[in-house]
């Protein structure tokens, strides 16, 4: 860079009136030191900045040959080439496929047409046969005449009708070049001194600040706008939903673990080892560490026995229950593992059993092929009533309390099923924008295969639905695809921009 610097500055010493462009400057340098256009112009900038030299923008527009173009004016045009072949052929000439066969069929495409065009060729039968002797290739004439004029800035080399032909054939493309005149400037020095930015305490005690020169301060400039973080829309629609559930007097679960092991995630919720939700397809496995280290004894060997041989009026799974399988750790495929969690702590707490409700919103993972709806992980949101002597109607109404607060008034429910719970019930909302019935969530109550192991007094009933985050907020943002919701395709323009959410 000083060396590019002391050029110029050498360059315009020769008198007060010297000038030189930026670009013809830096295609005069010799090869060898490497220096291009854009380290020129960086450098007569930099000059410029500090009152050196003087620069004048110079734009010019010129006709530069594409990679097409340069084949062709090294090797010939399409329809030269196909006139050739057709030559050579004789009076029998080539059929189309014949053509196609000489000179390539990307060729024959383009070049056939035009050699009729230009009357090179003619058609009997079937065949091609040259209508001329010998023919001029004046595409490869133009394109040469461009390639020998390097720059022409002013157009004379070719007529207008030419130019626009070979552009329309896309061998030639205009080019727009930025240079600088550059003449002296009012400080104008063959050697320039860099002006310090600072003080330094160096400066101070040697003295040397009396002497140095400054760079000027400008005290009225405004500083660069810091930017303030912003929430997601997903975070915007989960601190209303969580407002809304404390509302209700639901306390959060803590779901700050995504690993669990098997035995949390699908053995304590009745959930059979065989189930095809449990193999590598559809949830993710953990290598290291593969197993957890310990799970409830007593607890354990009561879930055990309620999968071989039933209870509480259950015949069981009748399988012989493989602990390997249990103890395998995996991304948790619901926060359901942690409402069991947090179900058996309930149940064998001191004191004994007390009602409880609770709700959770966290991340899940599962192995699905990934589409406009669908990713490998998402967030559920999920709320549970324990209680005495709880019903389908408890279930029902405190579903419609909650979706009526996110104004969801109009719902149905089906039949489902559910491996861990009985009944069970898919909650449809009806859509206003989309006019129909959609489905948006899950409900159930649990069953007492999965409730009696935990030790809950018998007529204890666990209530429960879930949902996930991302529909809702798509619905709320009038987002079609959920990689542009959630992911590395989301735009931080968006987040920025998206309202605070707030559900009527």
């Amino acid at each position: 860079m000083d060396a590019i610097e002391s050029q110029i500055l050498r360059h315009l010493s020769s008198s007060a009136d010297a000038s030189l462009n930026t670009y013809a400057f830096s295609q005069s340098l010799p090869a060898e030191y490497g220096v291009s256009h854009a380290a020129v112009l960086g450098c007569a900038k930099s000059l410029a900045a500090d009152s050196y030299v003087i620069t004048k923008s110079n734009k010019i527009s010129y006709f530069q040959l594409t990679l097409e173009g340069t084949n062709i004016a090294k090797d010939g045009s399409q329809e030269a080439k196909c006139w050739k072949a057709i030559k050579a052929a004789g009076e029998a000439g080539l059929d189309k496929k014949g053509l196609e066969a000489a000179v390539g069929s990307a060729v024959a495409k383009v070049g056939m047409g035009n050699c009729m065009k230009a009357k090179w060729i003619t058609k009997n039968g079937d065949s091609l046969v040259s209508a001329v002797e010998s023919v001029t290739d004046a595409v490869q004439e133009q394109l040469n005449l461009v390639l020998a004029a390097e720059e022409d800035t002013n157009g004379s080399v070719l007529p207008a009708k030419d130019f626009t032909l070979l552009k329309k054939r896309k061998l030639v493309k205009a080019v727009d070049r930025t240079s600088y005149d550059i003449t002296r400037g009012p400080s104008y020095a063959l050697e320039r001194k860099k002006k310090a930015a600072d003080l330094t305490k160096e400066m101070l005690d040697s003295g040397a600040w009396e002497t140095t020169e400054f760079k000027p301060y400008n005290f009225a400039t405004v500083g660069e706008k810091v930017g303030g973080g912003y929430l997601h829309p997903l975070l915007k629609v989960r601190a209303e939903f969580r407002k809304i559930l404390m509302q209700m007097g639901f306390e959060e679960m803590p779901t700050n673990k995504w690993v669990e092991s098997s035995f949390w995630n699908f053995d304590t919720l009745f959930q059979p080892q065989s189930h095809p939700a449990r193999d590598a397809h559809d949830t993710f496995f953990i290598k290291d560490p593969a197993q957890t280290v310990s799970v409830p004894e007593e607890y354990y060997k009561r879930v055990v026995k309620m999968h071989e041989e039933g209870g509480s009026g259950s015949i069981g799974y009748r399988y012989n229950f493989k602990e390997g399988d249990a103890r395998k750790n995996l991304l948790r495929t619901h926060t359901t593992a942690v409402s069991s969690q947090m179900l058996y702590k309930l149940a064998n707490q001191p004191g004994g059993f007390t009602p409880q409700r609770y709700f959770s919103i966290d991340r899940v993972f599962r192995n699905e092929s990934m589409d406009a709806t669908h990713l490998c992980e998402f967030h559920q949101v999920e709320g549970l009533v324990a209680d005495y002597d709880l019903s389908l109607g408890d279930l029902i109404g405190t579903i419609e309390t909650f979706f009526k607060k996110i104004g969801i008034t109009q719902l149905r429910f089906k039949p489902a099923f559910n491996p861990y719970t009985e009944p069970s019930m898919e909650i449809f909302g009806y859509h206003p924008d989309l006019k129909k019935w959609t489905e948006i969530g899950n409900s159930g109550m649990f069953r007492p295969e999965m409730l009696a192991p935990m030790g809950l007094p018998p007529n204890v009933r666990v209530i429960a639905w879930g949902l996930s985050l991302e529909r809702p907020t798509m619905i709320k943002y009038r987002i079609k695809n959920i990689r542009d919701l959630f992911g590395h395709k989301v735009e931080l323009a968006r987040t920025k921009t998206a309202p605070v959410c707030r559900f009527d």
